[in-house]
């Protein structure tokens, strides 16, 4: 009975604090004032405390810029860490847009919405990432496509890394730098999580949105650590396939150092 009196606490916090800054944030978004990419971060921030998700930083972002960050993807709740962290813009699939809540959400942060079904309008969704990240913003790319259980990073994308090579023209030194990010669940309660334990934390596409929500719910207090590694220039002329190469080993060995126990920080 206290469990769910306090999911109810939480999720009605969460709500009133949604409604309480959505008018200033819309406000940012039809003026395009700086407010709108600070104040997510913010509301960020506040839900991972009110939800019970305690971030541990390894390493920090790269202040250069143009700035994409590719990180694993075990679950929306890299979502709230990420955005916890830095005042970032999400490239996601553009069914995200219209799901219950999470939607809503995603495009009061202007997330950068992609139709990779319709190759004829690849090009003017790179260019829109392209013209973001020229203009300072910090995008988050998650190149698995896809959610998996946390256990493991899946397979990466090189396609994905498209809007990197777009961002070239407009980047003012010709270079784009592409920092690898390893987001790993590691704790519940303080205590290790192993592999049984994870999938609290990740989600599979299998699973259904509202049990998976309840679950975290429930868990209470999940740790999950975030490593920031060394950052790749990409420059014209390199390859989008060893870009994606590189970038896929460095996340795999900071995630499995984490899941292993065996990270020094």
């Amino acid at each position: 009975m206290i469990n769910w009196l306090r999911i109810v606490m939480v999720l009605l916090a969460i709500a009133a604090m949604t409604l309480a800054l959505a008018p200033f944030q819309l406000a940012g978004l039809a003026f395009d004032w700086r407010l709108r990419r600070s104040l997510p971060r913010f509301w960020h921030r506040a839900a991972c405390r009110l939800i019970g998700i305690r971030i541990h930083v390894h390493g920090e972002i790269d202040p250069r810029r143009p700035l994409m960050i590719a990180a694993n993807h075990a679950s929306w709740k890299d979502i709230l860490v990420l955005g916890a962290l830095a005042d970032v813009v999400f490239i996601a699939k553009t069914e995200v847009g219209s799901w219950p809540v999470f939607g809503t959400l995603a495009k009061l942060q202007k997330s950068i919405f992609v139709v990779r079904e319709q190759r004829r309008r690849t090009g003017e969704q790179v260019n829109e990432i392209a013209e973001r990240m020229a203009d300072g913003e910090i995008v988050v790319l998650f190149p698995e496509g896809t959610t998996s259980d946390g256990n493991r990073m899946l397979e990466v994308k090189s396609s994905l890394f498209g809007a990197a090579a777009a961002a070239l023209p407009l980047a003012p030194e010709e270079v784009v730098f592409v920092q690898p990010v390893a987001i790993a669940y590691t704790r519940i309660h303080g205590l290790p999580m192993g592999r049984y334990h994870r999938p609290i934390a990740g989600w599979p596409g299998d699973v259904a949105m509202l049990p998976h929500l309840l679950g975290v719910l429930k868990a209470g207090a999940i740790d999950v650590d975030v490593s920031f590694g060394e950052t790749v220039e990409y420059r014209a002329g390199d390859k989008r396939k060893d870009l994606s190469s590189l970038v896929e080993g460095r996340i795999r060995k900071m995630l499995l150092d984490h899941l292993r126990g065996r990270h020094p920080g």
